[in-house]
């Protein structure tokens, strides 16, 4: 165990527990977004290899359709629906697609998310589609999802895919970092705060704002993301919700290209896992960091 002073956070390594017992059934619905490659890929096929009904989503329509056909030529049958986390209109499209076909879901899974910068740079000329997507957009679609969600004990879950880019003591603004500390933190403080940043982008002032130092706009977004997580895992434990989110670390996926320390499998695995621990174990408003052994801390 050790403790981070800057957020006096406690953090617990530990190793993300291996799958025990089968909870789940072919009724037990998961949606993983973003899937048509990389990490989101990997995440479908792990859950589809363990007996669940998956809907694989993507922006671009003929690579969900490949990506399908690629998981079928190894005998795993998926759902699929094009979905642009970065449109209303589609996520509106989808949420209504979904709710007649299907009408309850278990699992969200939002992995989709861009970042447009290489490995070593850190330009914030995409800095509006990036908090567009990486964080609007699950907001909206989780929004538009959250009444589908099956009544459960604890089965119903969201993971979201976030980075440690996005931990708190990557902010430098101490007003930022006090407010994201703040245990009554809200969803328009955390909006507040990603358009203060797109202001700062605006005027040219972003960088001597204390905004995070590595991928600026990727790090905003996931720092948006993550205490929006915070809040939703607060306002819905009653209702048997649970909310975490998990970074997979350096995984070699496109948006690193191809560089990393580990397979878009590996991180897939670990994220199947903690995406499928017994009710009785799944805890919420919990942010997880890597794998073997891994970091467990609060949101």
């Amino acid at each position: 165990m050790e403790v981070n002073k800057e957020t006096t956070e406690t953090y617990l390594s530990s190793p993300i527990p291996a799958i025990k017992a089968r909870w789940w059934s072919k009724d037990t619905i998961a949606i993983v977004t973003g899937a048509n490659k990389g990490i989101g890929f990997s995440l479908v096929k792990q859950l589809a290899k363990l007996g669940l009904t998956v809907i694989l989503t993507a922006r671009d329509m003929e690579k969900g359709k490949k990506a399908v056909e690629l998981l079928k030529n190894h005998g795993l049958l998926v759902q699929f629906h094009p979905l642009d986390v970065s449109d209303p209109a589609s996520i509106r499209t989808f949420a209504l697609w979904f709710q007649k076909k299907f009408g309850v879901m278990d699992i969200l899974i939002n992995n989709a998310a861009v970042s447009f910068n290489d490995l070593y740079e850190n330009s914030v000329d995409h800095a509006a589609i990036v908090i567009k997507t990486n964080f609007y957009g699950v907001k909206l679609l989780t929004e538009a999802l959250l009444p589908m969600f099956r009544r459960s004990d604890s089965i119903s879950r969201i993971l979201n895919i976030s980075s440690r880019l996005g931990s708190i003591n990557k902010m430098r603004n101490p007003t930022m970092k006090e407010m994201l500390l703040n245990e009554n933190l809200s969803a328009q403080q955390i909006e507040g705060m990603v358009n203060l940043f797109l202001e700062n982008v605006k005027d040219g002032t972003w960088k001597n704002q204390g905004w995070p130092e590595i991928w600026t706009d990727y790090a905003v977004s996931k720092l948006a993301l993550n205490a929006y997580s915070r809040i939703l895992a607060k306002q819905y434990e009653d209702f048997g919700l649970r909310v975490n989110c998990f970074c997979p670390g350096f995984t070699q996926t496109s948006m690193t290209g191809g560089k990393g320390t580990h397979t878009a499998d590996d991180a897939a695995e670990a994220g199947a896992r903690l995406a499928l621990l017994p009710p009785g174990e799944l805890s919420t408003g919990k942010f997880y960091v890597g794998f073997n052994p891994g970091i467990i801390s609060k949101l």
